[in-house]
């Protein structure tokens, strides 16, 4: 099993968005990076586990966990004109753009706000944590997936 960070800003799609949505499952759509399309495409697996992180918000965090229940398909969003994530350089025999699907899995009783990532030196090395990382989904690895979840009262 591995372990990811998937990245939404609250006010567009939100952890209680998620836990609202029929069978507490979402497609993870819109993704248009190709270090990310491949991770989900090579590395993403059903029954992984992610945290859920609210970023571009005034406390970014993560407020839960996830677990992957669909593995990468192409995501529709880039066939659609009207979609804000319309592709037209994709093709629907050569698709560009993929998507997992992920389910709620469990709360936080304790949100693990950014600051409360950074003052922990074990964390010190964590991918989201590097300076200048912007992807959307990272991998985390296992002992840091087990302090967090810690921190996080799980």
């Amino acid at each position: 099993m591995s372990y990811w960070l998937l990245k939404s800003e609250p006010d567009v799609f939100s952890f209680d968005d998620l836990k609202s949505r029929p069978k507490k499952t979402e497609p993870w759509n819109g993704v248009r990076n190709y270090q990310v399309r491949n991770m989900m495409r090579d590395q993403m697996a059903v029954g992984d586990l992610g945290f859920f992180y609210h970023s571009s918000c005034p406390v970014p965090g993560i407020a839960g966990v996830v677990k992957v229940v669909k593995e990468a398909y192409p995501d529709p969003t880039q066939f659609d004109p009207a979609s804000e994530y319309f592709d037209p350089g994709s093709r629907p025999d050569e698709p560009r753009w993929l998507m997992v699907d992920v389910r709620w899995e469990a709360d936080f009783k304790n949100y693990v706000s950014l600051d409360m990532l950074r003052a922990e030196p074990a964390l010190a090395d964590m991918l989201i944590l590097r300076r200048g990382n912007r992807l959307s989904i990272t991998p985390v690895e296992q002992k840091h997936w087990k302090l967090i979840c810690k921190m996080g009262g799980l």
